[in-house]
């Protein structure tokens, strides 16, 4: 399968490639991960630089920034802000549809325990790389509304590329599809779609969603070395063959997937 393959090619890069220690500033609401005291796949490393100013590939983040902004207020911008909030016990709901099963604290608790874990990793595995270039923001340049408008003072200080987002949605999505194969490609969609509601909102571009999948990538399979992380997933595996309970309002979350360009 596709998304075994990629992770297959990442992680002989990660392995040959420099590794840097976790980096987690104290307090930092992301929590503490699997990979706390262990060297994560360095983001530098993994990562060109963004594109640069009047390149190609600047064009066209700028060209699918530009297509995101006539969503506002439709039913994907609203489905891109609740994909915002990776804090909230609701956080890890946009992967029920596609899992077929309600994904939460109460049904799935020790799923809930595995991906939660590992936002830490995921979403600091881009640390290193936005550090180095600070690149601004699609509001920041276009000047238009995002769906998070609280978050806009911290996020004008937090570099762009590549997104922290997407790398948690991307990761979340390799691990539950490997948990349930028979509905990988669902999963890793959704996960896919859940790092373009940052475009969606207007605070990522195009290519900083594209590496944060490479970064989720690449620490899933630095996960799995894991043994912590290994005895988990073998928990959320035999949960998963238990659980009944039905996610809800999946088509509407289809028609809302459906509507961006």
């Amino acid at each position: 399968m596709k998304y075994i393959v990629a992770l297959s090619i990442v992680a002989a890069a990660a392995g040959a490639a420099a590794e840097q220690p976790a980096q987690r500033p104290a307090g930092s609401m992301l929590g503490k991960g699997y990979l706390e005291s262990g060297p994560m796949p360095d983001s530098t490393v993994l990562s060109p630089a963004p594109p640069v100013p009047g390149s190609a590939a600047e064009a066209r983040d700028v060209e699918a920034a530009n297509a995101a902004l006539p969503l506002r207020g439709s039913t994907r911008w609203a489905l891109a802000t609740a994909d915002a909030d990776l804090f909230s016990p609701k956080s890890t709901i946009p992967l029920s549809c596609a899992a077929g099963v309600e994904i939460s604290a109460q049904t799935t608790p020790k799923l809930e325990k595995l991906l939660r874990k590992t936002t830490a990793d995921l979403g600091l595995s881009t640390a290193a790389i936005k550090k180095a270039h600070q690149r601004s923001r699609p509001f920041m340049v276009n000047g238009e509304p995002t769906c998070t408008p609280d978050w806009e003072p911290m996020l004008r200080k937090d570099g762009s590329y590549p997104s922290g987002h997407s790398a948690i949605g991307y990761g979340w999505s390799l691990i539950l599809a490997e948990l349930m194969p028979e509905r990988a490609a669902r999963i890793v969609a959704r996960g896919r779609a859940f790092g373009d509601s940052r475009r969606i909102c207007n605070v990522h571009w195009l290519s900083d969603i594209e590496e944060g999948r490479v970064a989720a990538a690449a620490t899933v399979a630095r996960l799995h070395s894991n043994p912590v992380f290994q005895k988990d997933l073998k928990a959320a595996r035999a949960e998963l063959k238990k659980v009944k309970a039905q996610p809800s309002n999946c088509d509407a979350e289809s028609q809302a997937l459906n509507a961006a360009p």
